[in-house]
């Protein structure tokens, strides 16, 4: 028989158990930093794996020089991605240094006084109109200060970050045998093959994911390449690489990549006329780029999200997007390895829940 006891317990469990949940949630998303710093040595671990193993049983190393070998290459491979872009930032700096601020205005009013007269658009004075609103007189100089500050910041967490990540994935990669058993420990021994087979398909799918991210960026650098050569761009092969890298960050990247070629294009044709040169092969290096990524858009992403990880498209997005609004840009580029090694974790333990299976019948 129920009682009025029976139903008090049972709401006092069931608001008990809400509690706990939002007070974990709630410290989950306190530490999300750490979270990420984790994640990102999770997956730098499972990509230094054939490397760790080669050095282990080919050439004997031992667990702490096989550890220290992979970092130092992590770091080297950084450091070269770095160096890379000195002689680009070098150029546009020349270019930058030839730039005849009056031509350069001269040259835009009348682009903008022809673009007017085309399309019948009434001319109005931009500079009036900021004076009749007096928007300079309410401008806070401050924010520079704040600004510098920001930036100053921003390279000191990015300083920290990279020191806690390379610290971690060392641990990771030296002492990866020893987190298994000890995960065989803590676990009932009935766990045991569910988590054997969990990493197996974990490091099976992670392979493929990232084998099918370096094609995809490859074929997105090379036609990043040819785009840029063909309108002869002076520092095609960096500029391409770059924005190649930054198509890592999904729906963003592309986006940045694009206004990224745009400028260093127009900076690079400094000196040259504005309406008869800047502005037209600055339009057709942008459209160049819209041709790649509508190739890169639905060929090499679908394959990547259907074939390496089996996830439905709609799926990769949703989970991209709420990655990106809890973690920002970092977020957006673990979404993928992240939620597939969940979903693999899900399928082997809990195999006869109905939504599980639903998300995972695919795996």
């Amino acid at each position: 028989m129920i009682t009025s006891k029976i139903i008090s317990n049972g709401i006092l469990r069931a608001l008990a158990t809400i509690l706990i949940i939002g007070i974990v949630l709630y410290f989950l998303y306190e530490i999300q930093t750490v979270i990420v710093y984790l994640c990102i040595s999770l997956i730098l671990c499972l990509i230094s794996n054939p490397l760790v193993l080669f050095l282990k049983n080919k050439l004997k190393f031992k667990d702490s020089l096989a550890a220290t070998t992979a970092i130092v290459i992590f770091i080297l491979l950084m450091v070269g991605f770095i160096l890379l872009f000195v002689p680009l930032i070098i150029s546009q700096a020349n270019n930058l240094s030839l730039l005849d601020t009056k031509q350069l205005q001269s040259q835009f009013m009348e682009t903008e006084q022809s673009i007017e007269t085309y399309f019948n658009i009434q001319h109005f004075d931009l500079n009036k109109v900021l004076r009749d609103s007096k928007v300079t007189s309410m401008l806070n100089f401050s924010y520079f200060t704040g600004f510098i500050n920001s930036i100053l910041n921003f390279m000191a967490d990015m300083g920290m970050g990279l020191v806690s990540v390379f610290f971690i994935t060392f641990f990771f990669i030296k002492d990866q045998d020893d987190f298994k058993s000890t995960a065989r420990k803590l676990l009932p021994d009935s766990n045991e093959d569910k988590i054997l087979n969990s990493i197996t398909k974990i490091n099976h799918m992670l392979t493929r994911y990232f084998i099918g991210l370096l094609l995809q960026l490859t074929v997105v650098f090379i036609l990043y390449l040819i785009v840029l050569m063909i309108f002869g761009n002076e520092n095609a092969f960096v500029i391409a690489f770059l924005c190649a890298v930054l198509n890592i960050i999904p729906y963003i990247g592309p986006i940045i990549g694009t206004t990224l070629a745009a400028l260093l294009t127009m900076i690079s044709l400094i000196g040259q006329d504005f309406r008869s040169e800047i502005l037209p092969t600055t339009i057709y290096v942008v459209i160049g780029f819209l041709l790649v990524q509508a190739i890169d858009n639905n060929i090499s992403q679908p394959i990547i999200s259907s074939k390496s990880v089996n996830s439905h498209p709609l799926e990769i997005f949703l989970i991209t997007l709420i990655s990106g609004i809890t973690f920002g840009i970092v977020g957006m580029i673990i979404a993928v390895p992240l939620f597939t090694m969940i979903k693999v974790i899900l399928k082997e333990f809990f195999p006869d829940n109905k939504i599980i299976s639903v998300l995972t019948e695919r795996i």
